[in-house]
């Protein structure tokens, strides 16, 4: 299980990890939700997070406040958490950490480009990318007219320049070959990732691992259930699984030939830990899986707490609370629709 670590990871990390343990304990509670889903306004919304973390952060907004507001001013309270772990951090830790932020910046590439492709102003764009995703020369992507030209550029100097060999092409730059390169890019991060957390070894390999792994067996069920219909082929669809997870290969073979989503479902079934993510969805209610997937995602992170002496805590911290801020964000747009009766619909209780 924990190998040797727990003879020395207290001397580096101990710190650090006590930190991110403390910072658990203030995420919101089943109680917290159900008094933020009985608010009839943004300002009782505000007026709950005030007695929370969150409050520092919320107390000076003026009314009438919006959702954008809210979600806003929750991600600068993870932003500048992670700066201060950031900060703290040696290696290896340091760099495990910034693994952490790479999905946000494949997000903000494909963002930028998608945006610049409909012709949309750069500035505005800017404000709507994931500040953990953020890097120096994120504002010239919009001169990129092909994926050559977007590595050339821009990309050659950032983390992400090492998993865009397996899809630079010259093909210009439409919604089907940006959404390819998203899967691309995603598929490369994973992996790597992957390994990078196997070198690392004992027990922060074997739930990171784990974790990945479902992350990659997520994405595979989104990519195949979201290119029905289109005009990727089975081919092209298999090369955007990664290359490990529990449905690794096999779980492949049947995904990348799938032509609707019970089949997929068919597919999913032979494997115990997703037959019960599926047995909670009736035929034909594809659009809650992905709730499904973020209950049974979060039930995973919170139990990655209940061992010591491994990096897995921090990966898990952040991700609870961007689920929390996507709770926030749901409950924050029920409230200003006037559709209270939607609230509980994707609401994720973390404890």
């Amino acid at each position: 299980m924990y190998g040797w670590e727990m003879l020395s990871f207290n001397i580096h990390d101990g710190f650090l990890e006590a930190i991110v343990r403390g910072n658990r304990s203030g995420l919101l509670t089943a109680a917290d939700y159900n008094n933020l889903c009985q608010c009839e306004t943004l300002d009782d919304i505000k007026m709950h997070l005030t007695a929370t973390e969150y409050g520092p952060y919320l107390q000076n907004e003026p009314s009438p406040l919006h959702t954008t507001t809210i979600v806003e001013k929750c991600t600068l309270k993870l932003v500048d958490e992670y700066k201060h772990m950031l900060c703290q951090a040696t290696e290896p830790l340091s760099t495990f950490l910034q693994y952490i932020t790479y999905g946000h910046m494949i997000d903000n590439v494909v963002l930028i480009v998608t945006g610049t492709l409909h012709e949309r102003d750069v500035n505005e764009l800017l404000e709507k990318c994931h500040p953990l995703g953020m890097f120096d020369s994120i504002a010239s992507l919009a001169v990129a007219q092909n994926m050559r030209e977007l590595y050339r550029l821009v990309l050659v100097d950032t983390p992400l320049a090492p998993y865009f060999s397996e899809c630079i092409t010259s093909e210009d730059l439409d919604d089907m070959n940006i959404e390819i390169m998203r899967n691309t890019l995603y598929k490369a991060y994973l992996e790597d990732f992957y390994k990078f957390c196997q070198k690392l070894g004992g027990a922060t390999a074997e739930i990171m691992c784990d974790l990945l792994s479902f992350e990659a067996d997520r994405r595979a069920v989104n990519i195949t259930i979201n290119s029905i219909g289109t005009e990727l082929t089975r081919d092209d669809r298999r090369k955007l699984y990664s290359n490990f997870g529990l449905l690794y290969p096999y779980g492949h073979e049947e995904l990348a030939v799938c032509e609707d989503v019970d089949q997929v479902r068919g597919a999913m079934e032979k494997y115990p830990p997703y037959q019960s993510i599926f047995s909670r969805i009736s035929y034909g209610e594809s659009q809650m899986l992905d709730k499904a997937f973020y209950e049974e995602e979060v039930r995973r992170l919170c139990l990655s707490f209940e061992q010591q002496f491994h990096y897995g805590v921090f990966f898990a911290y952040i991700r609870l609370r961007e689920q929390e801020i996507r709770n926030l964000m749901w409950i924050s747009e029920c409230v200003a629709q006037n559709q209270k009766a939607r609230v509980h619909d994707s609401v994720v209780f973390i404890f």
